[in-house]
């Protein structure tokens, strides 16, 4: 019972970690590579990352593969919808200032439990529904600073925050009939071929230059944003609540503004401290149906 609960309840906090110190990795691949470009890179990485890890595993304990029809359908399918979430977000990233972006972006905490009730037919404790207001309204604070004015570049991030919250949905489908791990390398594998034909198809420009300027976000983005975070993000959500967890993955608005303030010197504002403040109760308030269920 306790290993579950860390796998359900930290993991997701370290992948919202990392998730946060990503958002400079982003801004400078958005700045100096198309959305397509960078993003065929760094799940190139992620997956080359990440067949590595299941060939070292399979190599000491075997395979952890039961059904490869199922593990290709699952990796097709949250493959997909990452690539277009990705692919969404990085193109809204350019005409979207960074903290409404954020805010727009994680509005996945709203939107999963209300499919989860009204599509999926999932009924949630009370708790729970005020966890996700606590949390909206401490995104809002702590990412919206210069009003709700409407850019092109909106719709974009909100089209990648409902195509996150149906990654987030298919993960909770496929995760627990399939091994972690060889899920994350196939969705990467399907999320690079379907980046690169979408480069291929727009004719995105890409030069020697811009790699190099972008070499360390490509790297950083790769192995520690997709091939690490996503990674625990599915291991996380195995027989967990997709709601819950959602809310822990939001944190990462929290850790984007802590990175902010710790390595590029950013002062948090009392307004963004207040933010932090309710998101981290909506967190722990999240946890009391589960904490009482297991005492049960």
């Amino acid at each position: 019972m306790k290993h579950n609960w860390i796998r359900q309840n930290v993991l997701p906090v370290l992948a919202a970690m990392i998730w946060g110190s990503a958002f400079l990795a982003q801004s400078v691949g958005a700045e100096h590579m198309g959305p397509f470009t960078f993003n065929t890179a760094r799940s190139v990485i992620a997956f080359f990352f990440l067949l590595t890890l299941c060939t070292v595993r399979r190599r000491f304990r075997g395979s952890a593969v039961r059904s490869w029809r199922e593990l290709f359908t699952a990796g097709g399918c949250c493959g997909a919808a990452l690539a277009a979430a990705t692919w969404l977000q990085q193109t809204g990233m350019a005409t979207t200032e960074p903290g409404k972006a954020g805010f727009i972006t994680a509005l996945y905490i709203v939107i999963v439990p209300l499919i989860g009730k009204f599509f999926l037919r999932r009924e949630a404790p009370s708790t729970i529904w005020i966890s996700v207001a606590l949390a909206a309204v401490g995104l809002y604070l702590l990412s919206v600073t210069e009003g709700l004015r409407m850019e092109p570049g909106d719709v974009y991030m909100v089209l990648c925050a409902l195509t996150f919250s149906a990654q987030i949905l298919l993960i909770d489908r496929f995760s627990r009939r399939v091994d972690g791990i060889a899920l994350s390398c196939v969705q990467f594998f399907v999320m690079t071929a379907l980046s690169a034909l979408g480069a291929l198809v727009t004719a995105e420009p890409v030069s020697g230059e811009a790699l190099r300027l972008c070499l360390w976000a490509i790297l950083y983005a790769g192995i520690f944003s997709s091939g690490v975070a996503y990674t625990l993000q599915i291991l996380a959500q195995k027989d967990s609540n997709p709601m819950v967890v959602s809310l822990l993955l939001s944190l990462e608005a929290v850790f984007a503004a802590l990175s902010g303030a710790l390595f590029r010197h950013e002062r948090m504002t009392g307004r963004e401290l207040l933010g932090c403040a309710l998101m981290f109760a909506a967190v722990v308030m999240a946890q009391i149906p589960r904490n009482g269920a297991a005492r049960s």
